[in-house]
């Protein structure tokens, strides 16, 4: 099953600045080879959902494995079964009926 989600991993307990741990998250999603984006508050990934789940795992593991004792995640996703979308066509649907109007 495709699926689309929209993380955003909250490293505790190590200081005001999380920017190390979430650069280390970012790396494991770079490796996966999924399609991503990085915005401001989160990343959303598309992919088969084994994968993408297996890149949520390994971003908690390697948090950790950077001293942060508890992580809270927040995560959105979405599947259809009517037909394939991705990222890209999501955006690109909204984007098209702005210039339409």
């Amino acid at each position: 099953m495709h699926v689309i989600i929209d993380l955003c991993v909250i490293p505790l307990g190590v200081g005001v600045s999380v920017s190390p741990q979430i650069a280390a998250c970012q790396r494991v999603i770079e490796a996966s080879g999924l399609t991503h984006h990085m915005h401001a508050y989160g990343t959303n990934i598309e992919g088969p959902w084994d994968e993408v789940m297996a890149v949520v795992k390994r971003c908690h593991e390697v948090v950790h494995e950077l001293g942060a004792p508890r992580i809270t995640t927040t995560i959105k996703l979405g599947t259809r079964t009517d037909r394939e979308q991705s990222m890209a066509d999501k955006v690109s649907s909204v984007e098209n009926k702005l210039r339409d109007a």
